[in-house]
């Protein structure tokens, strides 16, 4: 796989010695790209620690057995607290606001997702299991979507190597191509943020191309990314329902698919709205989560193996490349109209 990516996978954490070379590797990324992030705002951080994280990896690639379950860590917890850190900038009013605010564009661009994923799949050839699996991926967010659904529908495992390896590729795509697009387009904080929301994949992505554009773009980013993951709630059930993997009276299972840092980005956001995070704490919250970002896209950098997008084969790969635009097109159009 070109990503070894274990959000929403139930992660077994190893023992801290375990991680410490993974997670020094990786920081010492996230310092580069934090460092030079502050000399380039237009870069960012996050861009400049994936492709640091690249480059360490490719370097690196002999001592990857050494390096993995630190990387692992760093490159799904440490986001994932990051994303929490992100609530002590914003209100429990801005987070209502923005969240339903953004479902119309959220339902249409999913919708335009799923709808593509069926008529371009059956044209290009890809069948039915990949294509659902690309579409979810593509359409809610990213390889966390593809393993919730992977839980309910139990696709082959080539299928979900196959569809995590396409997704990841335009999450990269999208970190170093969508903040130059939302300036060529003069598109403000808030647009920005709703594009990529609602058009990246992954969480990691989502946040480091949104931080790149700037704060506000990253905290409006957040809100309608986590808006966008309870659709993995619906879907897996209906999915599971019709594969007859999911009885009703297991229903109860979909309340795990929540994410645990949506819960604490909305806890953090109440503590700031009632005034137990502000001012010099605020601030320095916000700093470690853009550490803490840039970190863990170090880490996603170096778990990264570019030859490996080449098993995916050229028709998966044409299929996200449909998606993915279709969404970012859909998602600009539905913005400008609503």
């Amino acid at each position: 796989m070109a990503l070894l990516h274990t959000e929403h996978l139930g992660i077994t954490v190893p023992p801290r010695a375990v991680m410490v070379p993974g997670l020094v590797v990786a920081l010492a990324a996230g310092t580069v790209g934090t460092i030079a992030g502050a000399r380039v705002p237009v870069i960012g951080a996050p861009v400049v620690a994936l492709v640091v994280g690249i480059l360490a990896g490719a370097l690196l690639r002999r001592h990857s057995a050494v390096l993995a379950p630190g990387l692992s860590f760093g490159s799904t917890r440490l986001l994932q607290t990051a994303v929490v850190l992100l609530g002590a900038q914003i209100s429990l009013g801005e987070v209502v606001g923005v969240g339903v605010g953004s479902v119309p564009v959220m339902l249409v661009t999913l919708a335009a997702c799923l709808g593509t994923a069926v008529y371009a799949g059956r044209r290009l050839g890809v069948d039915e299991e990949l294509r659902l699996l690309i579409a979810v991926g593509t359409g809610i967010c990213g390889a966390a979507a593809i393993a919730a659904i992977s839980s309910v529908t139990r696709p082959r495992a080539t299928s979900v190597a196959y569809a995590i390896s396409t997704i990841f590729l335009f999450n990269v795509a999208a970190v170093l191509l969508f903040p130059p697009l939302g300036h060529l387009l003069h598109l403000g904080q808030s647009d920005f943020g709703l594009l990529a929301g609602t058009a990246v994949n992954d969480t990691s992505s989502v946040v480091a191309a949104s931080a790149a554009y700037g704060q506000v773009a990253a905290d409006h980013a957040v809100v309608v990314k986590l808006t966008r993951t309870l659709m993995i709630v619906p879907i897996a059930g209906f999915l599971g329902m019709r594969s007859g993997n999911l009885a009703h009276g297991r229903l109860r299972r979909l309340a795990r698919l929540v994410p645990w840092f949506l819960i604490g980005f909305l806890a953090t956001a109440a503590m700031h709205t009632t005034g137990l995070i502000g001012g010099a704490l605020s601030s320095d919250l916000a700093r470690s989560a853009v550490l803490l970002t840039a970190t863990a896209l170090g880490a996603i950098g170096c778990l990264t193996d570019p030859a490996a997008l080449r098993t995916s084969g050229s028709r998966p790969l044409l299929l996200g490349t449909v998606l993915w635009l279709t969404v970012t097109a859909v998602s600009l159009l539905a913005q400008a109209v609503l």
